[in-house]
């Protein structure tokens, strides 16, 4: 008999999957180069040279037993020490390799880290917008996503509404700075009270509460943006990264979970999610790519297109007179839409050959998200269909 769980899940399909595949069909009939695809957030600029020449130099001369066998369950141990002695030379915490496993992504280091400290009937808790696939993250280990409303102005975390919903039941904080779809990079103001937050509710709850930091945007930060290092605030901080935006390797899906070595427990979580693989079958990443992130730890593409491109949206979608909380970072922004359903704008968008996100399966209603990971040349010839829709709407 089949799944009915997963069954039911085709009806909850991705919104931002859904949009690519019609900016697809679109381009079959007209021609992709007239859609302007603004919805999949894949990075439009090539790894940097050292990935591959890096991995060529390891298939001329690495013996290739070590390269393509199976790693160790926690990822190939060399590697947890690079990544460890990387992260302790940037952020000053004494990380180890004891306190990394290697993941499949972002989404795989998310994975483990909510089934290493949420169990069946707790609560995790984020904040709106977020990226949706949380809900699966979170609801696939039987713990219950709580959504904390959106401080629509700043997109800020509402501390107000965050501190009401934190409970005896709160295990965990997933949060994604910089963020997906916002584009917000969240202060060291925003972060401090954060910390200080959490460690009022450890007192009064009598329970570790841990703070799982998805990062895979680290690294696009634009010139000037506040960016602390998340995990130096606080304590039972989970580090959960991907190579996949900052040398542009989302095929390859690669990144770690990072424990802090303050964080209770830390060097037991990291062998926990061994365990937690044999129940999910994730069984380590690719041994070859394991090896090559670790010998160009620091390296990024060249990420400067993705400022380029915000500074240009921003600048003349503002002029149209769409409202934009202007981002800090990553290749997003979240405009406000002219009407109050998004979806309903985003399909109109399809009119002008505008692919766009609508906000709902974000958690916020009335806007619609850009991902601006494209050429600068299609960002520059998109305007003229914005400022079509605009006018539409006697904007």
């Amino acid at each position: 008999m089949l799944s009915q769980h997963y069954k039911d899940m085709l009806g909850q399909k991705s919104v931002i999957r859904e949009m690519n595949a019609a900016a697809f069909a679109m381009g079959e009939k007209i021609g992709h180069d007239q859609i302007f695809n603004f919805s999949l957030g894949n990075p439009s600029v090539p790894a940097p040279d050292s990935v591959n020449e890096t991995m060529l130099r390891l298939l001329k001369n690495e013996d290739s037993l070590a390269l393509h066998g199976y790693s160790e369950s926690h990822g190939n141990l060399k590697v947890r020490g690079q990544v460890a002695e990387y992260l302790k030379k940037t952020y000053g915490l004494p990380y180890t390799a004891d306190h990394v496993f290697m993941a499949s992504g972002a989404a795989g280091a998310i994975a483990h880290a909510l089934r290493a400290v949420a169990c069946p009937g707790e609560e995790v808790i984020t904040f709106a917008p977020f990226f949706p696939e949380y809900r699966p993250y979170v609801n696939e280990t039987g713990a219950i996503l709580k959504v904390v409303p959106a401080d629509t102005e700043r997109f800020q975390i509402n501390f107000e509404a965050f501190e009401e919903m934190l409970s005896e039941k709160t295990a965990a904080i997933l949060i994604n700075s910089p963020n997906n779809p916002s584009g917000i990079v969240y202060s060291t103001e925003t972060i401090q009270r954060l910390a200080d937050t959490l460690r009022k509710a450890q007192e009064t709850f009598g329970h570790d509460i841990y703070l799982i930091s998805d990062e895979p945007y680290r690294e696009i930060v634009f010139e000037g943006v506040d960016a602390p290092c998340i995990s130096a605030f606080y304590d039972n901080t989970l580090m959960c990264y991907s190579f996949s935006k900052s040398i542009s390797l989302p095929g390859e899906r690669i990144g770690y979970v990072a424990a802090n070595p303050a964080c209770k427990d830390a060097e037991t979580i990291i062998h926990m999610c061994t365990q937690i693989s044999r129940g999910i079958g994730h069984n380590c990443p690719a041994s070859l790519i394991q090896l090559a992130v670790g010998e160009v730890l620091g390296d990024t593409a060249d990420l400067s297109v993705y400022e380029t491109n915000s500074n240009i949206l921003y600048n003349e979608l503002t002029a149209m007179g769409f409202s934009i909380v202007k981002p800090g970072g990553t290749f997003y922004m979240f405009p406000k839409a002219p009407i109050s359903d998004a979806k309903e704008f985003c399909q109109k968008a399809l009119e002008y050959r505008l692919v766009i996100v609508p906000s709902d399966s974000f958690g916020v209603e009335g806007f619609f998200r850009v991902a601006y990971c494209v050429p600068t040349e299609t960002v520059e010839r998109s305007l003229d269909s914005f400022r079509e829709l605009a006018k539409f709407y006697g904007m």
